[in-house]
């Protein structure tokens, strides 16, 4: 809402394509972009990239804290200077945000600090009871931006807000003690290998470090012993030659054993969101479905 209350000139495309996208700024001389932490990276490595004058940038606004984005927001710190934030739509977008001046260990793992109006709190999922600073747990915000409720949805609502206005975000972080937040990815997307607790995002980060990988998302499925496992879905950078024994490999001696992807499915493109999310939940259908079938080759 920044360029309309501001009176700025925006551009608008229908999709993004991180090829247009960089054409749009170098013809258009844009200063302030924003987006996931996908849309950085599409810019980033596009081949066109080296050879658009991209000088006219001066902001990039884009949420951090994931340990599988802050590589990203490293590398974006070269481009211009970023701020950070975290938000949902059920809070009226952003709720909290660095500053232009922040220190860069700030701009590229934490979140930022609640904006004006925004309270934000963490508590544990299971008790409700408050964390102090530096422990994990459900991030929650209260706010006169929070919505009224879910369309038509009582029982969600109720779910979601409690009777203090509470908005449970379903969401996993923890806060400094100076108040900054740092969200770490969805609290429903972490696994539970046979009572471990698992951050798909660490084997992500970890993953991402391997020149041949350009892109992982690791989800879980279920499994008869442990509960769930976890299943890598890897998009190969460029024509690089890559088997589910090599990264397997890669893991083995440098993560837990449980942490380990037990199967690993290449793709070309993961399932996103109009907004650049990628949709986890589709991914653990496909894991079922190529399973399923891994199963029925072996069998026959």
């Amino acid at each position: 809402m920044m360029s309309p209350i501001t009176g700025a000139r925006q551009v608008l495309t229908i999709g993004f394509d991180p090829a247009e996208a960089l054409q749009l700024i170098e013809a258009e001389r844009i200063t302030m972009i924003h987006g996931f932490d996908t849309h950085f990276k599409a810019l980033l490595e596009h081949p066109s990239y080296a050879s658009c004058d991209l000088s006219s940038l001066r902001t990039g606004i884009m949420p951090a804290g994931m340990q599988s984005s802050e590589p990203i927001a490293r590398r974006t710190l070269d481009l211009m200077r970023t701020i950070t934030v975290f938000g949902m739509t059920e809070v009226g977008c952003g709720a909290t945000m660095s500053f232009l001046d922040s220190d860069p260990e700030v701009r590229t793992t934490m979140s930022g600090w609640p904006l004006a109006g925004y309270e934000v709190k963490i508590v544990d999922p299971v008790s409700g009871a408050p964390q102090p600073p530096g422990e994990l747990g459900e991030i929650c915000i209260r706010s006169y931006h929070v919505m009224q409720g879910y369309y038509k949805k009582p029982e969600e609502t109720g779910k979601a807000i409690d009777a203090e206005g509470w908005l449970h975000s379903g969401d996993l972080g923890f806060l400094r003690a100076d108040g900054c937040l740092r969200f770490l990815g969805r609290y429903k997307d972490m696994l539970k290998v046979g009572g471990e607790n698992v951050d798909p995002m660490e084997i992500e980060a970890f993953l991402l470090e391997d020149a041949r990988i350009n892109h992982v998302a690791v989800i879980g499925v279920p499994d008869p012993r442990l509960a769930e496992v976890p299943v890598a879905f890897v998009i190969r950078e460029g024509h690089a030659k890559l088997s589910e024994q090599d990264v397997i490999g890669l893991c083995h001696g440098q993560l837990a054993s449980f942490k380990i992807p037990r199967r690993v499915f290449f793709v070309d493109e993961f399932p996103m969101t109009g907004s650049g999310k990628i949709q986890k939940y589709l991914l653990r259908e496909e894991a079922a479905r190529l399973s399923t079938l891994v199963s029925q080759t072996t069998s026959a």
